[in-house]
Parts: C-alpha cells; structure tokens; sequence
C-alpha cells in the first residue's frame, strides 16, 4: 500500500501541501540535497520513493545498515557515469543515514559537494547529533510529524478499498470501535497500522456470509500495546524528562504523575529520574521546603531497598512531594556570581517542555514562562499534552500536611482551566536549509533602505504574522516589494504568492529572475476581487496573508474582504496594514496662529476637511469601526490596532509648488478661488518653506483569522508578556534550566556515572 505518486501521498500537509517548496521542487524536478527527520512510520521512504518515481535522475538507494563505504563508492562510479556520458545527474537515498559513522558520513561529503549526487537522508534520530554536521548544513532539513487519526483513518479505507493491494477483492467489516482503536494505539504509525490490520484479516476466519468481522477484540489482539517512542539516546529521553521536571518546577502534580508514568511505562531508569528530582529539590524548592532534599533522597534509598514494582510508590512519592511543596530559587544567587565570574556571559532563554539545549532550528524551547518570573513562583501554564489538559490525576486529601495543599491544587487547575481559551502551543519549526549566501545579499538589496517608518510596519507585520519557514504566504500589495522579498527570506521551505498590477508585474518579473526558480515568488496580475481565480493551482491556501494598503483604493472593500476567506488555511492568519487618510496630518494645522485672516483660515480649513470627507472617495469613505464590521460581517475575527507615527519633512520649494501648483489635484480638490490660491501660496512660502516639521499619519494594523472555526486562530510567534504588575524581578528570572539538561547529556558519554 505505499504511494507510489504525490496525488496518493496521505499527511505532511505543512511541508507537502500546494505551493509548498517541497511539492514544488518534486513536481519540478529540481530537487537540492535532502534530509528526511521524523518518527517511524510517518511516510519519509515513501517520499523518497515517491521521488524516485517522479524525477528523470538516476536514482539508487541504499541502506545504512546493511552497506558500508563499499556501497558509497559504487553509487558514487555509477553516478559518474551517468554524468560523462548521458550528463543526467544521480539522486542517492541512504535510509536510516543516523546508522553510518563519522567516516562513512565522510565519504559521502566530498561529492555531494561537488554536485555529484544529490543526497536525500531518512533518519530517525536528531540529524543535529546523529549526522555530520557538514552533511546537514549542504541539505534542507523537513521534519516529518506523526499522522493525525484523520490520516490514519484515510490510510485504512484506502487499504481495504484498494483491489490489487490491499483488501478490496475481499468482503471485510471493520467496525468503527475497532478502526478507533487501532488508530489510537498505532500513534501515528502508518506502518504499524496496517500491519496490525493484516494481521486482523489474515487470522479472522470469514463468516458464513464470506464476510470478515473485525471487532474491537480482534482488533485489540491485532495491536495489544501502544508503541512508545522512547530511546534512551534520543531526543524522547531528553524531551521527556525536560517536560517531567518542568513539570515538577511549574507545581503541577498531575503533568508531573503523567511524564513520570510515561518515563516508567517505557523503561526509563529509576535512578536516572531519583537524581533528575535531587537536582531540582536543590534547585527548584532550596530553602522554601529544606525537607525536600530530604524526602526525595529517602525515596531514593527506599527504592534501592525494595526494586520494582513495589518502588513505583516511593518514586510517586517524591514526585508529589516536589510538585507540590513551595518553590524558591534563592540559590540562584551562585549562578549570579558565576554570571559575573564569567564576565556576564548571556544565558540562553528557556523554552518549552521540550529540551531547551537540543535544538537550534526545529523550534523546541520556544514558548516555554519561566514560573520564577512571576508572582508566587507559578503561572498559568498548561503542562500536560493538548489531548490531556484538564484531565485530574492527583487528588489530595483532607489529611495532615497534605490539606494545607488541597486548596492550593485546587486553584492552580481552575486558574490553569480558565487560560486554556487564551494561550496556544506554538508549532514546531518542521524545515530548516542552508543559507544562500549570494541569494541572502540579493534579497538585502531587493528590500532596499525603506525608511524607519516603512521598515517598522514591515516588521511589526511580520511579528503578527509568526511565519514558520514551510508556510506558504499571500502578499495583497505586492508591487512595492517591502513585504514581498521580507516573505521570500522568511519562507524559504514555503512558497510566496503577490498580488500584482499590470506596471509591477513587468518590473518585479525582471527583478525575480535573479533568484533560483524554486525560490521565485510567483506573481498573480489581477485585480483583489478576482485573486483565486487568478492563482493557477486553486487547492493553494496560505498560512499567512499579507498586505500594506492593499485595501486603501478599492471602492468595494467588503465584498474582497470576503473573498479572502477561503484563501487562509486552517490555523492560518492575515495580518495587513492599512494608512488612514482622513486621520492624516492637515495643511492648514501647519500654519502659525495669524498667518492667515480668520476668513480664509476658516475657508481653506472648510476645503481641506471636505477633502477627507468625500464620501465617492474610496481613500477616505470608511473608517476603523467600519472596516473590522466588514471582517466580521465575512467571518472573521480581527483586532485592530490605530497607531501614529511621525516623520521629519523639509518643506522645499518644489514640495510647496507640488501641493500648490496648477497641475496640483489637491489645489482642485479645494476648489478655492484664484486670489485665495496665491494667497495660500504665499503664506505656505513665507511661514514655512525650507523649515522642518513633524509630519503625522496613522496606520491600523489588522490581524486575526477565521471566526467559524477557533481553533484555526493560531497564536503570534511569540507569547506576550503578562502585565508588570505581574512580573516579579528576581535574581534568578533570566535563569534557564539549560544546566539541569545539561546534566542529560552527560548519560549519552561512554563512561560516564551517576
């Protein structure tokens, strides 16, 4: 049942999906060096072997675990041939490439970077650790997530569906109970789905109707246990204990109950997890509890005593004990006087539950409030999976020590409840590449010097917008080119699409063509009203859609307000910035009291108002409260944000005469009489020519997403930081818990002991 062509390919929709690089660079068959990262069973053979099908290079493919550098060196001559005598390149899968060492990582590297072959790696393992690192700065990195239940439940209707291979010559039932359940305990394991399928209809017997019956108990004799991805040398064994001891810190017992039943239920050392809980009763609780270090050490010694299973109590034990007694990090102050020792080196930020020290790109630590930093040492922050969050595994009592907690449990979880509507878990970065050096100095000087004012908005955009490097970017105003290339280098595992007119098109197509052709944005020329139909694959849809004054001139703002809906993707934003003009700085205020005689004040203040208040004007016809009442008339839920700024303006002559000149459509629009004209003139001239003065404009800034579906808003890339008043400045708040990983990877050190 494996895909065979990118059509039959289920799941990996954020790297995959239309108008991504990935699917782009596959259908152009114009792929770079490549390396595959994800769990067993997510589908990266089957990309490979779907590239295989699709690209017109010689491809070969090799195991890592069965060749050696033999095998490297005959995949290397026959791709020499292929490229003297037929000049067609060579594209080389090594699956499981974590499992060659250093010098057969080696050769490889020599003609990948001559351009020999094309490499494309699977692994399993943190291709940061597991992979010469020279081989990972020549590749696109793309992470591979686990399949959702809705891929899994695709992947079994296509298998019993499917004549030639799979079950579909045959009458099979498979109830829905049954199909739940090998969804849920195949975790994301497409492989160990349809295995546990197989062997569910090859040993079921047929009834008297011919018909196979998968029942829920077949099916649970079929699949009995979940698989588990945990390996004490890989990334589930930091990740795991990262989330159980930030856990533990946060004083959330029953995340804490839950990491520690996973560490245990996957084999994880007992003592390896007693020493992660000394650390932190030092650490962690210090002199608020002096007992801590006490209890868990006892808890410790008692196990040693009694061995499993009987010691899962006193290991329960010292993790409800720590995650409930009060925290303090007084002994912080040595870190201090290390920082200082150390001439004030800056600490890296901690992140999420995820190991902090691991990765540098993928985005694990990113999002994670450090509880020190707030007020009583805690926030409302959600330690348990998303799947689990609410869920109550530690119950106190009303007895001794342990009812002086129960109240305090208690009003954490509500508190923890209530902010589960306002925060999300920020995705996980899922692509990394190279940097291209001549194509990063190419975009420098395609963006150009904009202004700070311009170079502002573009940034505050982008910060709204929170783009991830695979997502796929809509640019409403693409002609001026200050967010287009600003997307280009934010998504370079993505896709960029702009709006363009007629006059822009012919410019920015030259300007493109210095970039490599998957790197290209593509430019739809057509009005905004007509937008999807314009976009050639129309199964496209944008995480991000963007735009500065892209609504400004348009007569008809809410009927393309409404067509942009169906452009966003589940989860996707838009974030626009749009100036107000009839908020915009007047002439007439520029004056100097007495310059102008009452008369003629009042006149040119009466022409200049009604300029902003033409109600034909597209530019000026509308107002904020009506433009957020048009997104959410649409569907949207939007915030809008009316931000001033000012700029310095020199007021030349030809600026005076531009305003003022016959040719001037402001001088029409005022509609004044000739000898009211000069007069105006003149005055503009005497009071204020060659002077400086303080321009002002107002730009709104809109963000949000689709209001028929919550759960597609996605967070801002960065979590915003929680009223002063809530902030607590303590010597230890910019300390990282980079130090307590550091002690994981000491376990992976040949020789190392606890």
């Amino acid at each position: 049942m494996r895909p065979r062509t990118l059509a039959d390919y289920v799941g990996q929709t954020a790297i995959l999906g239309p108008g991504k690089l990935l699917r782009r660079a596959i259908q152009a068959d114009q792929l770079s060096s490549l390396i595959f990262y994800g769990p067993p069973g997510t589908g990266k053979t089957t990309l490979a072997r779907v590239i295989a099908n699709t690209t017109q290079a010689q491809f070969i493919s090799i195991n890592a675990v069965l060749s050696g550098v033999k095998a490297i060196r005959d995949a290397i001559a026959a791709a020499q041939d292929r490229r003297g005598q037929f000049n067609q390149r060579t594209i080389l899968f090594v699956d499981e490439v974590h499992r060659f060492n250093k010098a057969q990582q080696d050769a490889l590297l020599p003609w990948v970077e001559n351009g020999t072959v094309i490499l494309i790696g699977a692994t399993t393992e943190n291709p940061y650790f597991e992979v010469n690192k020279a081989l990972v700065s020549r590749s696109r990195l793309f992470q591979l997530q686990p399949l959702t239940a809705d891929d899994l439940r695709e992947i079994a209707a296509r298998a019993l569906s499917d004549p030639q291979r799979g079950y579909g010559d045959r009458s099979v039932n498979l109830e829905p109970s049954a199909l739940d359940h090998l969804v849920n305990v195949a975790n994301g394991d497409a492989r160990a789905l349809l295995n546990a399928l197989e062997l569910a209809v090859e040993t079921t017997p047929p009834d008297a109707a011919g018909t196979v019956q998968i029942t829920l108990s077949v099916a649970e004799d079929s699949i009995q246990q979940r698989a588990v991805l945990y390996d004490k040398e890989g990334d589930a064994h930091f990740d795991t204990i990262s989330a159980f001891i930030k856990s533990l810190r946060g004083s959330d017992p029953d995340a804490a109950l839950y990491w520690l039943a996973r560490m245990v239920y996957a084999g994880e050392d007992p003592r390896f997890i007693f020493r992660r809980m000394l650390i932190l009763a030092g650490e962690d609780v210090g002199l608020a509890d002096p007992h801590a270090v006490a209890v868990v050490n006892s808890c410790a010694q008692a196990f040693d005593r009694i061995g499993l299973p009987e010691g899962r109590y006193p290991l329960a034990q010292a993790a409800l004990y720590l995650a409930t007694c009060p925290k303090s990090n007084s002994v912080m102050g040595f870190f201090d006087a290390l920082a200082a020792v150390e001439s004030e080196q800056q600490a890296e930020i901690p992140n999420p539950l995820k190991d902090a020290s691991r990765d540098k790109t993928l985005g694990h630590g990113q999002g994670y409030l450090y509880p020190h930093a707030y007020r009583d040492h805690w926030v409302e922050q959600q330690y348990l999976p998303s799947s689990l969050q609410g869920q109550v595994f530690y119950q106190p009592s009303a007895q001794g020590y342990e009812d002086s907690i129960r109240l305090q449990v208690a009003r954490r979880r509500e508190a923890q409840l209530a902010a589960l509507s306002e925060t999300a878990t920020l995705p996980e970065l899922l692509t990394y590449g190279p940097t291209d050096r001549a194509q990063a100095r190419w975009l420098q000087r395609a963006m150009g010097e904009p202004g700070e004012r311009l170079a502002q908005i573009r940034d505050r955009v982008f910060t709204q917008l929170g783009p991830q490097r695979h997502h796929v970017v809509l640019d409403l105003s693409a002609g001026s080119g200050l967010l287009l290339w600003e997307a280009v280098r934010q998504v370079p595992e993505g896709g960029v699409y702009g709006c363009v007119s007629l006059s822009d098109y012919a410019a920015l197509s030259e300007q493109i063509q210095q970039l490599a052709p998957l790197s290209r944005p593509i430019l739809v020329q057509a009005p905004l009203a007509e937008i999807k139909s314009a976009i050639a694959d129309s199964a496209v849809r944008f995480d991000g859609i963007i735009g500065r004054n892209a609504l400004l001139g348009l007569p008809d703002k809410a009927s393309v307000i409404a067509q942009l809906a169906p452009l966003l993707a589940a989860g996707g934003r838009l974030v626009l910035a749009e100036s107000v003009p009839r908020l915009a700085q007047r002439l007439y205020a520029l004056l100097p009291a007495g310059a102008l005689s009452d008369a003629r004040l009042e006149q040119l203040t009466a022409a200049e108002e009604a300029i902003y208040a033409n109600p034909s004007d597209p530019k000026v016809n509308w107002s904020v409260d009506q433009l957020t009442t048009w997104f959410e008339q649409s569907g949207w839920t939007v915030e809008a944000d009316l931000q001033p700024s000012e700029t310095e303006l020199q007021l030349t002559p030809a600026l005076i005469e531009r305003w003022f000149g016959q040719q001037s459509q402001y001088l029409q629009q005022l509609a004044l009489s000739p000898d009211d004209t000069e007069a105006v003139r003149q005055t503009f001239r005497q009071h204020l020519q060659q002077r400086a003065i303080r321009w002002q404009q107002w730009t709104l800034f809109i963000s949000g997403a689709i209001a028929a579906a919550p759960d597609r808003a996605r967070a801002p890339a960065s979590a915003a930081a929680p009223p002063d008043s809530k902030i607590q400045r303590s010597r230890g708040s910019k300390r990282t818990d980079s130090q307590a990983d550091s002690q994981d990877r000491s376990e992976r050190r040949p020789g190392s002991t606890l």
